[in-house]
């Protein structure tokens, strides 16, 4: 739902009543995960995608409807054997898809906060006794809107603030006044968190197509180069920023979690070596370094002189990227993307067509937890 953040946002601006549909559970090959959002106004316009194009004429009738007066609704879409022209996945998966009416006040504070890169969780009624389609906006500190019941309301605001912490998505279950252990009410909640952060070293024409990859997948880009020659924000237009320091003394001071990943495309030692000695020492989800097989033996030589362990060595992704014989600096870039995603996701590597079993992997439950970002 954030890729539709700055639409919603023009749509409030232009005052017409518009309805959102959202995927609340995404079962076998599904094009498009749980949270999953589309937009259709009243005067036609829609924007957002919840299938990849299989099914979104048939949600944009829906949409139509619940602008009429129809209220919330829950469609469910799957592969039908019976009829080839039904309406439905031919990726073979099943989605299940709210609409609801847009609460603009609701959605009004939720673009200020997803475009301002603040956390908040949006919780919704899918199923039960409580009002369908009844949200719940909730940040670190402050709260928004009704599930309908005050039990019901503390008690998801609880679990959606734990989820919000861990950027998780997904259906819980309770009573209908919030009771744990009972099933009445499900309520779909989906985590908004500032976007993961992409760290590139080194300003060179690598690392401008990696930064615009970076950007594309959804990441904050800084770009890091101790020369003021080369590290200028003209040289990277997708970067977030771009800083000129050392490297090992940016990244000192810099923010860095569980979702960053680094990119170190310097390839000289001078640069390297101790931008790896503090890389390592904190909890990325991913360090790519560039170089040659010779320049990567002889700077893990380096990293061992200089007290790394073994296990923090084994972290790196040294040559980076997957082979695809990538030659040139977009072709690279495709090349260390490819290998962000496989390690974010555990992916084989493999071409598809040489694997078994499901294409899209976790997406069995609908109420599996998902990595929001």
């Amino acid at each position: 739902m954030r890729d539709i953040a700055t639409g919603v946002r023009e749509l409030l601006d232009a005052g017409a009543p518009f309805a959102v549909a959202t995927v609340i559970s995404a079962r076998g090959s599904s094009p498009r995960p749980a949270g999953a959002a589309m937009a259709v106004s009243a005067d036609g316009a829609a924007l957002g995608s919840i299938s990849g194009g299989c099914v979104e004429g048939a949600v944009y009738n829906t949409a139509e409807r619940v602008l009429d007066g129809a209220g919330p609704v829950i469609e469910t879409y799957g592969y039908s054997d019976d009829d080839a022209f039904a309406v439905g996945l031919t990726c073979g998966g099943t989605l299940e898809v709210l609409v609801v009416p847009a609460d603009r006040e609701l959605l009004s504070t939720w673009t200020d906060k997803v475009c301002a890169d603040e956390p908040v969780a949006l919780a919704t009624v899918v199923g039960g006794p409580a009002p369908l389609g009844a949200q719940l906006l909730v940040g670190p500190v402050d709260v928004q809107g009704s599930l309908g019941a005050e039990g019901l309301d503390v008690a998801v605001v609880a679990d959606a603030r734990g989820m919000l912490a861990a950027g998780q998505t997904g259906n819980r279950h309770y009573g209908s006044s919030g009771e744990r252990r009972i099933d009445d009410v499900t309520v779909f909640v989906q985590s908004f968190t500032p976007p993961p952060r992409m760290l590139v070293f080194g300003a060179t024409d690598f690392a401008a197509a990696v930064s615009r990859m970076g950007a594309f997948l959804g990441y904050r880009v800084t770009v890091c180069d101790a020369r003021p020659v080369f590290a200028t924000p003209a040289r990277f237009p997708e970067a977030a920023e771009v800083v000129c320091d050392w490297p090992h003394r940016y990244l000192e001071g810099a923010e860095v979690d569980g979702r960053t990943v680094m990119c170190v495309l310097t390839h000289d030692p001078k640069f390297d070596v101790p931008l790896l000695q503090v890389a390592l020492r904190r909890p990325a989800a991913y360090i790519g370094v560039m170089g040659s097989r010779r320049t990567h033996d002889d700077r893990l030589r380096r990293l061992r002189e200089a007290g790394v362990s073994e296990d923090d060595l084994a972290r790196l992704h040294s040559p980076v990227g997957l082979d695809l014989g990538a030659r040139t600096a977009e072709e690279t870039a495709v090349s260390i993307a490819a290998e962000i995603v496989q390690n974010r996701w555990g992916g084989s590597g493999r071409p598809l067509a040489e694997t078994e079993g499901a294409i899209h992997l976790g997406t069995g439950s609908p109420d599996a937890l998902q990595l929001s970002s």
